[in-house]
C-alpha cells in the first residue's frame, strides 16, 4: 500500500493539536521530530554531519502524519488543511505532502536508530545492531516498525525512567496506547507478573506483538486492540500511557477507578505548557502527583491514588 506522508512544521505549542489532527483523520502513524532530540543524537553520534542548528534556533517542531492513499484520501487532506488552519496559531503551520511506499515508511530510519541506554538500568536496542550490555543492565530488543515508541523521544524515555523507578515485582500493569510495545516490555523485564498493552491501531498491535515475542515476554505481556481503558475490568497496580495531554486529562476519571488501592498513573505526552492543566485533572480525579519530570518542551508525571476516607 501508499501512502501520503503529511509533514507539518510548527511552533512547540502547535504539535499537540496538530497530532490529535492527524490522529483524527484516521491516519496510520505520527511522528513527532522534536528539535531537542535532534540534537541530544547529534551531540551522541557526529554532530559535523548534522545541520541542525538552525532548526534548534528556530524552535520548529515537525509533526508528520501517514495517510492510506484510498478513494476516501482528498477528502481527508482537505478535512486536515482546513482544520488546521482554524488552529488560531500565532504562527501558521507549514504544510508539505509526499508519497511513500510502505517498506520505505517502515525501514528509512534504520540507519539513524542506535541502542541507548535509559535511566540505571535499561538499553534500547534494535535488532539489525550487533550489541552486547554488561552487568545487570536489561536489554530490550525493539523495531519500532511502523508504531510509535523507539525510545529516543523524550515523552518514552521519561516513561522508562518513571518505570524503573515504580514497578515492583509481580505489579499487574496496563499501557494503554501501547505503541511498538517499548512499555509493555520494559515493565516485565522490570518485574512486573501481568502486563496488557492496549492500542487502538492493528498496525501497532502487530508491531507489539513482535517485539514481546523477540523479547521472550510471551508469558507476562498480553497485546489487545482496543480503545483507551474502555474494555479492562481488572484492577492495575499501575497504568502507564504516553500520548496526549488532552487525552490524559478526559480519561483521568477512568484511570483512578482502573487502579488498585494506592496504584500508580504513570504518564507522558504532556507539552509542558499544559503540565499545571494535567497536574490540576490528576488531582481532581483522585491522584496525588508524586513526581514529575521535564525535557525541553515535554513533562512527564507518576500519579499515585488517593487513599479512601
Amino acid at each position: 500500500m501508499d501512502w501520503l506522508e503529511i509533514t507539518v512544521s510548527t511552533a512547540p505549542e502547535g504539535i499537540e493539536p496538530v497530532a490529535e489532527l492527524i490522529r483524527e483523520t484516521g491516519a496510520g502513524g505520527v511522528v513527532i521530530e522534536d528539535p531537542a532530540v535532534i540534537l541530544q543524537y547529534a551531540v551522541r553520534t557526529e554532530p559535523e554531519e548534522w545541520a541542525v542548528m538552525n532548526v534548534i534556533e528556530d524552535g520548529i517542531c515537525v509533526v508528520k502524519g501517514y495517510l492510506p492513499v484510498d478513494d476516501e484520501l482528498l477528502k481527508r487532506v482537505d478535512e486536515l488543511l482546513y482544520s488546521i488552519g482554524r488552529l488560531g496559531l500565532d504562527q501558521t503551520p507549514e504544510v508539505h505532502t509526499r508519497v511513500v511506499m510502505e517498506e520505505d515508511w517502515a525501514n528509512a530510519w534504520k540507519a539513524y536508530y542506535k541502542p541507548l541506554r535509559i535511566g540505571r538500568r535499561l538499553v534500547i536496542k534494535p535488532p539489525w545492531e550487533d550489541y552486547h550490555e554488561p552487568g545487570d543492565w536489561l536489554v530490550i530488543e525493539l523495531d519500532p516498525g511502523m508504531a510509535f515508541g523507539c525510545g529516543t523521544h523524550a515523552t518514552t524515555s521519561m516513561c522508562l525512567r518513571l518505570l524503573e523507578k515504580h514497578v515492583r515485582v509481580g505489579m499487574a500493569v496496563y499501557d494503554i496506547g501501547a505503541g511498538s510495545g517499548i512499555l509493555s516490555i520494559a515493565a516485565a523485564k522490570l518485574g512486573a507478573g501481568k502486563v496488557v498493552a492496549v492500542d487502538i491501531d492493528p498496525v501497532a498491535c502487530r508491531v507489539a506483538l513482535e517485539n514481546v515475542a523477540r523479547n521472550r515476554v510471551n508469558d507476562l505481556v498480553m497485546v489487545e486492540q482496543g480503545n483507551l481503558l474502555g474494555h479492562l475490568e481488572e484492577k492495575a497496580d499501575l497504568i502507564v500511557s504516553n500520548i496526549i495531554a488532552s487525552v490524559i486529562i478526559s480519561f483521568s476519571p477512568d484511570v483512578t477507578r482502573a487502579l488498585a488501592p494506592s496504584g500508580i498513573f504513570i504518564t507522558s505526552g504532556i507539552i509542558s505548557e499544559r503540565a499545571e492543566e494535567v497536574r490540576a485533572a490528576l488531582e481532581a480525579s483522585g491522584l496525588d502527583v508524586v513526581q514529575q519530570l521535564n525535557d525541553g518542551v515535554w513533562s512527564a508525571f507518576a500519579a499515585q491514588k488517593k487513599a479512601q476516607k
